[in-house]
């Protein structure tokens, strides 16, 4: 499956953004979602991730509240909705995929990755 997200760029803190990432070249439901981040000088860090049908959810601690990940299977299309963005959450933000059932929260669980998209946050 290919991955591409969109929707990164440069916000205020406090401000709303939205990360979209569009799926093609498999059954998208058959996938499990996740978005992950890396930071300039960290690791790669788990954000959030969504089960196949868009029930089961899972957040990191730092972005619980915040942030909302959605799916559209219909559409192919996976969404993360970023709320009371602060200067810590300025990352490359990766999508990823798995054809699985479990609803991972680590990278290494996951098979497809996208390019990501740079969000920047300024104080």
């Amino acid at each position: 499956v290919q991955l591409v997200e969109s929707g990164g760029g440069l916000v205020q803190a406090g401000d709303l953004l939205r990360l979209s990432c569009e799926a093609s070249g498999r059954t998208f439901s058959d996938y499990i979602m996740g978005w992950f981040r890396q930071g300039p000088g960290k690791e790669r860090e788990f954000v959030a991730a969504i089960g196949r049908s868009g029930i089961v959810t899972r957040y990191a601690d730092s972005v619980k509240g915040r942030f909302t990940i959605s799916r559209d299977n219909a559409k192919n299309m996976v969404y993360l909705h970023m709320n009371s963005l602060k200067p810590e959450d300025a990352a490359v933000y990766y999508c990823a995929a798995d054809r699985t059932i479990v609803v991972y929260t680590v990278s290494y669980e996951y098979d497809y990755w996208g390019q990501g998209t740079l969000v920047t946050v300024s104080s």
